[in-house]
């Protein structure tokens, strides 16, 4: 079974599995397809996280393709000449926001190690599709349609007519220059990427950009590693729950709100209920206030231990109460040492939705989990010569390296990788077979859709088409967010008379899952996006 963002990944992906590939194999097909039809969310100018459970060795791996810093990147990169934090836009447009891709190295990393298929067999959809041209979505119609920050005149073309309009939707857009690069790196792999002429038209875009050029150079791209790392674990009633280690603070804020919410009966509140609306958004916060101090790149900062630690989450959730609000949560001290919450300041980082999603199992029991982005919609705005979008990732770092005096673990340093909040999720049962497999696309709001998806196959029971189509809602230690057009905005009278602060919003998501049934595997797509579910 594949489920992802658009049925022309999804589709490339199904055929590879068709054609004797494993999960891999697909997942790889599927990433090139999605690079090239919704570009705005991923692809090779971007980083991905990956976990993967091998059905042989029943070894679950976690794979981090997230960006880097050039090593000329400082704390004070994303601060105005009077020391303030540039506005959002102000930093992510141009060259100054672009970090050192992961994506191509993840996909031959992944392959080198677990992949059965040619390498090149996995390019060719991707490549005749980018010939031959595909039809414009209505959704990546309407993104072009409500751009304003094109700078660079070759991505601006390449999306947009030449009396300034979205290309139609259903017209045909081609993009020859991707069909090359898709096969030098199909004829030479990787390392064509990050040395050669590839690696040259990446940095010659990034020091050419009009507004913000950067300072990206050919040796941070030769340097560039993918990192292996161990997934992070727990338990969630009689399951076992896998996600992401940092730098993505996915997995463990995704854990934390679980291990808060488990001493409470969410089956009984029922699905999207005021109840299960007010506690899910309480364990949301507190989970986000621990996020925002002590998650980063492990590599450059050590977290607390105790994150995890049964006795530290039955703390924080015993803050929940019946009657009020927490409204602003504060972070814990999971390391039981006065004012250790205080060491560190407090990290605003915005991460605005985009990103894409898969979920794969292959006929062996082989999974992958994965999300995939170049950060905000069409990511920098930078396109290269050679086809792709290049990320803005690095708007990922705390734009404040300072906070009251106190560092910000997310600060901007070289070599160092953004935080994020992808959350690519794999969940064992009691006997320790692969019950469901979730994530999600929508920037810091992917914690807060696949909680929910979770909560709505563990809890409620629900088939992952019905608990992704349930409405978003949430909170990121801020307001209680719900989704706008939704049953759960009447909620709002309720909600405020416990001292909630809402904001009803679009919220699009983009989640993937898939789940285990007594007579096979059942998938969902986020009905709020372009996804679809194919398997047999």
């Amino acid at each position: 079974m594949v489920a992802a963002a658009n049925p022309l990944a999804t589709r490339a992906g199904y055929d590879i599995l068709r054609a004797g590939g494993n999960a891999i194999d697909a997942a790889i097909a599927v990433q090139l397809v999605l690079g090239l039809v919704e570009p705005q969310s991923s692809g090779l100018g971007g980083g991905a996280f990956l976990l993967y459970h091998d059905a042989r060795t029943k070894r679950l791996v976690a794979y981090d393709g997230r960006e880097t810093a050039p090593a000329a990147a400082t704390p004070d990169r994303f601060l105005g000449a009077d020391g303030q934090p540039l506005a959002f836009y102000d930093a992510v447009i141009g060259g100054r926001s672009v970090g050192v891709p992961g994506t191509v190295a993840l996909l031959e990393t992944i392959h080198r190690r677990h992949g059965r298929l040619p390498w090149p067999r996995l390019f060719r959809r991707a490549i005749v599709l980018a010939e031959r041209g595909f039809p414009i979505s209505p959704r990546l119609h309407a993104l072009v349609a409500a751009e304003t920050h094109w700078s660079q005149a070759r991505a601006r073309d390449y999306f947009v007519t030449p009396d300034g309009n979205a290309r139609p939707i259903g017209s045909r857009l081609r993009n020859t220059a991707y069909a090359r690069t898709l096969r030098v790196l199909a004829a030479r792999g990787a390392g064509a990427f990050y040395n050669g002429a590839i690696a040259d038209d990446i940095v010659r875009a990034i020091h050419g950009a009009i507004r913000n050029p950067g300072d990206l150079t050919r040796a941070d791209l030769a340097r560039y590693r993918v990192k292996v790392r161990q997934p992070v674990c727990d338990s969630y009633r009689a399951f076992r729950i896998c996600g992401m280690p940092l730098p993505s603070s996915g997995g463990l804020t995704v854990l934390q709100a679980l291990k808060i919410l488990e001493p409470y009966d969410l089956a009984s509140m029922g699905p999207a209920s005021f109840w299960s609306v007010h506690f899910i958004s309480e364990a949301e916060r507190l989970a986000f206030a621990d996020r925002n101090v002590y998650m980063a790149d492990p590599d450059f900062f050590r977290p607390p231990e105790g994150l995890l630690d049964d006795e530290y989450l039955h703390r924080r959730s015993l803050l929940i109460s019946t009657t009020k609000s927490l409204g602003v949560a504060p972070p814990g001290d999971p390391a039981r040492r006065e004012a250790r919450a205080l060491a560190w300041g407090q990290d605003t980082a915005a991460e605005f939705p985009s990103t894409s999603d898969l979920a794969i199992v292959d006929g062996e029991g082989n999974a992958v989990s994965m999300t995939t982005t170049i950060e905000d919609g069409f990511g920098s705005r930078l396109m290269t010569e050679s086809g792709f979008l290049l990320n803005n990732e690095l708007t990922d770092f705390s734009f404040v390296p300072v906070d009251n005096g106190r560092p910000v673990a997310n600060r901007v340093e070289p070599g160092k990788r953004p935080r994020s909040s992808m959350a690519p999720t794999i969940v064992y049962d009691p006997q320790g077979r692969i019950y469901a497999l979730a994530g999600s696309a929508g920037g810091s709001l992917i914690i807060d859709h696949v909680i929910k998806t979770l909560i709505g196959i563990i809890d409620w029971k629900l088939d992952p088409q019905a608990a992704i189509a349930l409405p978003n809602f949430g909170s990121r230690n801020g307001p209680t967010e719900l989704e706008q057009g939704t049953s759960i905005v009447a909620l709002q009278p309720k909600l405020h008379a416990l001292g909630h602060e809402t904001r009803v919003m679009i919220d699009p998501s983009g989640a993937q899952a898939i789940a285990r049934t007594p007579t096979g595997w059942i998938g969902g797509a986020d009905p709020r996006r372009e996804g679809a579910v194919m398997g047999q």
